[in-house]
């Protein structure tokens, strides 16, 4: 039976097929582009795998308040996304995305900027790996302040100063960015639905903005 870091994986597993040693010559790299040009990183499911896990268990994931710092270090703007939704429809949101197998938290976040930002937007990684909140998502309303049709979800929040240029990608629109007082920071926060307005406060009073 295949091993992998000396266990013996019960049948079903998602190891029980692969062979040991098969992320040996893995590296961030190749979760942060995708492979390094080969296909999706290790531990990427399809709709069907990602659609009957969300169905089983909770999933990780790092939600991203992404911001502009002026030169002592304090927040100057803070960006919010437009996406097209599952459903077709425009929607006001964060970074987000869920943490892939075998892949570190900051892999992870700066996978999730770059493919919604683009490669040269350059965040700039926190130095502590603490989240300043953590979001349970649930795919049942009222359960909590967040809400998630999809799935159970456990997002760890971070705030992520963006040095580079954002090129949005994918289902990203644009990347709109307002001062921490204006008016429209309170519109923009309105405008987001299912918890994410609750999180881009959270965000702005922890880092005393």
């Amino acid at each position: 039976m295949p091993v992998m870091n000396d266990e013996v994986p019960d049948e079903g597993d998602y190891d029980a097929g692969r062979n040991r040693g098969e992320f040996d010559n893995i590296t961030p790299e190749d979760f942060i582009h995708g492979g390094s040009g080969h296909g999706n990183p290790p531990g990427w499911l399809g709709p069907a795998d990602i659609n009957r896990a969300r169905h089983q268990m909770p999933i990780a994931y790092v939600e991203i308040v992404p911001v502009r710092t002026d030169d002592m270090g304090r927040i100057s703007q803070v960006g919010s996304l437009l996406r097209v939704s599952d459903d077709g429809s425009i929607e006001r949101t964060l970074i987000t995305g869920r943490v892939l197998f075998h892949e570190s938290l900051r892999e992870a976040i700066a996978r999730n900027v770059a493919k919604d930002l683009g490669d040269i937007a350059l965040p700039m990684l926190p130095a502590s790996l603490q989240p300043f909140t953590v979001a349970e998502f649930f795919p049942t309303p009222g359960l909590s302040e967040y809400y998630d049709p999809r799935q159970h979800a456990i997002a760890l929040c971070y705030v992520v100063a963006i040095a580079g240029d954002c090129k949005p990608q994918d289902e990203t629109l644009d990347v709109e960015w307002v001062a921490p007082k204006s008016d429209m920071m309170e519109t923009f926060i309105d405008q987001m639905v299912n918890g994410h307005g609750r999180i881009v406060r959270q965000a702005l009073a922890w880092a005393g903005a």
